[in-house]
């Protein structure tokens, strides 16, 4: 009897502990929808590097950049692309400030008009649920998918995903309202950095052309 005792003890020793590892991930029965509850509540604050592919409707033309992003909850962001041409978006929570370098203008704009249902306000708002509908989609290229519906029908954001490698936060599919698809591939993920308040003002730069839209 000693012997089979054994047996079943350690089978059941290993399968606790192989529990307790999946546990101590966060991955045991988390799908897409979980995780980004988890990332909107506990990441108050991040920073990547991202990738971004633009496809046309069609499928036969790909625009390609790449750059930084921080943001810090709530509702502050900034977007640095670096390539292939320099572009800056940053909010503070109240006014959206769009510099496009090769054009030498900014466009100024206040942050409820700004924002809504978009892929900035999905990452670093405060109203997850008040303004998307989640659903989880199955795994695919490694990663764990939430399709996140714009609850606002008539804005220009048709459906967004949100995939996440291992709990972080790792590629996001755009797909506007004619059809064509962004999609995001961020790395060097860092969760909860210091982010001072500098980051998400915006100086504008002397000599440029502003356009300000109203309240």
């Amino acid at each position: 009897m000693t012997a089979p005792r054994t047996l079943l003890s350690r089978r059941v020793r290993a399968s606790l502990l192989a529990l307790a590892c999946a546990l101590s991930t966060g991955l045991v029965w988390a799908d897409g929808v979980e995780l980004l509850r988890g990332f909107a509540r506990d990441v108050k604050s991040a920073r990547a590097a991202f990738s971004q592919t633009v496809i046309s409707p069609d499928g036969a033309r790909r625009k390609s950049s790449a750059g930084q992003f921080e943001f810090a909850r709530p509702d502050r962001f900034r977007f640095a692309y670096q390539r292939p041409f320099e572009q800056t978006i940053v909010a503070d929570g109240r006014t959206v400030w769009l510099h496009d370098v090769e054009l030498n203008q900014v466009v100024v704009r206040p942050y409820a008009q700004a924002m809504g249902a978009t892929p900035a306000a999905l990452l670093a708002g405060q109203a997850l649920e008040r303004d998307f509908a989640l659903s989880p989609l199955p795994p695919r290229d490694g990663l764990e998918w939430v399709q996140a519906q714009p609850r606002q029908a008539d804005g220009q954001i048709r459906s967004l995903q949100v995939g996440f490698r291992a709990g972080v936060l790792a590629a996001l599919e755009i797909t506007d309202a004619f059809g064509q698809r962004s999609i995001l591939q961020f790395s060097e993920v860092t969760v909860n950095p210091r982010l001072g308040d500098d980051r998400f003002r915006y100086e504008i730069p002397a000599g440029v052309e502003v356009l300000r839209q109203p309240q």
